[in-house]
């Protein structure tokens, strides 16, 4: 694991909209990176104060709005199921990062999600359609992400894959996923990120970056 930077106001600002497993840990980790971090669930933050202070100490519990007001970066890690009835005026003019995974098995079928001519987040992205939509940080458990975090150049750094079709939205992506202590592989668009999802090549994996490359296209190895 790598230790906490210092807070840098460069950093990107990130909201996070979901608390339950996999939001907390994703704010664990960037406030770690020196990000500036609030945490908002479905309604009154503090119904999620106490928690928050335990167990994303750091983090801002707000209203979502106002969160994703003040960021730079939107983390939305909400569950599945509630994403139909998601504000797109919520996010309108921000940069979205999906972090959610359709898969039936866990969070049944969602009639949204069914389309197979779309990956998940191209999806999102139609919903959407005033966001930039990235997709990372959903093919790793929420323990290992922060349990495999490792410093640039570490024999044990691990690889995770951005993808997203604004090449300037997925550097800004990419950054703070190897600030939180992950090399970056990069996908020119939000399509090739169906590669991240449950059955894909690298969901649920360890990789490390060469290792990562090579599952994405076996063929060039």
């Amino acid at each position: 694991m790598i230790g906490a930077a210092s807070p840098s106001p460069a950093s990107p600002r990130i909201a996070v909209l979901g608390a339950g497993h996999v939001g907390p840990a994703i704010a664990r980790v960037a406030i770690a990176a020196g990000h500036q971090v609030t945490i908002s669930a479905s309604g009154d933050p503090e119904e999620i104060a106490l928690i928050t202070g335990v167990l994303v100490p750091g983090a801002e519990p707000r209203w979502a709005a106002d969160a994703v007001a003040d960021a730079d970066i939107v983390m939305l890690s909400i569950p599945l199921h509630r994403f139909a009835t998601f504000d797109p005026a919520l996010v309108a003019g921000k940069l979205v990062v999906d972090t959610m995974n359709y898969w039936p098995p866990v969070d049944g079928v969602q009639e949204l999600f069914e389309d197979p001519r779309h990956g998940s987040s191209e999806i999102v992205q139609r919903r959407l359609p005033r966001s930039t939509v990235v997709k990372t940080l959903n093919h790793i458990g929420y323990h290992e992400l922060e349990e495999e975090r490792r410093p640039p150049g570490s024999p044990e750094r691990h690889a995770l894959g951005v993808a997203g079709d604004d090449p300037a939205a997925v550097a800004v992506v990419a950054d703070v996923v190897e600030r939180i202590g992950y090399d970056t592989v990069r996908l020119a668009s939000l399509a090739a990120g169906r590669l991240f999802q449950p059955g894909g090549p690298v969901f649920g994996a360890s990789l490390r970056l060469g290792e990562f490359e090579r599952a994405l296209n076996p063929e060039a190895a």
